[in-house]
């Protein structure tokens, strides 16, 4: 029996998530059963060193609606996701972190905004956004000064680029990610970059957010790459 077609799409880009995957997959594959409508999961092993694909692909024999994409290497987040994008079926492409530090019940937050826009972002920094669990102080501190330059050298209006939640139509989707050029961590800005310069309606959503502590941002490292990126853009 055939299935039937994706409305949604989710990416999960995945580098060295072993750890975190086992319980991102009960949790999805929960609220998935309790969805009236056809869901696929897309998660990209990123060239991970631990078990990551071996368990993506243990888990996809037995629910099909999880699937594994391979870099083949290290590539970067902004690939993985564009990866992700060039394969998805659904109406909607959702983007989540692996630990989904953004519950996905907010999903409904930001599907209600797409009616009248072509991407809807969760954001951690609006009025009515809910941070249950911050970042450490001097991650946070990062992220306002590095928002700060995405503002004053990039665009204004958007109070949180690089929150790991974010829904396009499939034709937003697609359209953005064939004109990505940056790989690492600042894709996010350089995909709301495009997405302006095509004419195409972003909102900016107010969600819940849970910091997980096993972060894969390297503060000196990433922060460094994530200002040249800002650079070319």
């Amino acid at each position: 029996m055939a299935h039937a077609a994706p409305s949604l799409s989710i990416i999960i880009p995945a580098y060295n998530e072993e750890e975190r995957l086992g319980p991102t997959f009960e949790t999805l594959i929960a609220w998935m059963d309790a969805q009236e409508r056809a869901i696929e999961v897309i998660v990209v092993d990123d060239g991970s060193s631990d078990d990551t694909a071996a368990l993506v692909q243990s888990v996809a024999k037995a629910e099909g609606r999880i699937s594994l994409a391979r870099n083949g290497a290290n590539r970067g987040k902004g690939y993985s996701v564009g990866h992700g994008v060039s394969k998805a079926k659904g109406d909607l492409v959702l983007f989540s972190d692996a630990d989904l530090s953004t519950p996905l019940g907010e999903l409904d937050r930001l599907e209600q905004a797409l009616s009248g826009h072509d991407v809807a972002i969760g954001s951690r920094a609006l009025p009515d956004s809910r941070l249950e669990k911050r970042q450490p102080f001097y991650r946070e501190m990062m992220g306002r000064t590095f928002n700060l330059f995405v503002q004053a050298m990039v665009f204004p209006g958007i109070q949180d680029t690089q929150c790991g939640f974010k829904l396009f139509s499939k034709e937003a989707a697609r359209a953005t990610f064939e004109r990505r050029k940056i790989d690492g961590f600042a894709f996010d800005v350089e995909i709301l970059y495009i997405a302006r310069r095509l004419g195409l309606k972003v909102a900016e959503i107010p969600v819940l957010w849970i910091n997980d502590e096993a972060s894969r941002v390297d503060p000196i490292k990433h922060s460094a790459q994530m200002f040249r990126d800002i650079l070319k853009i």
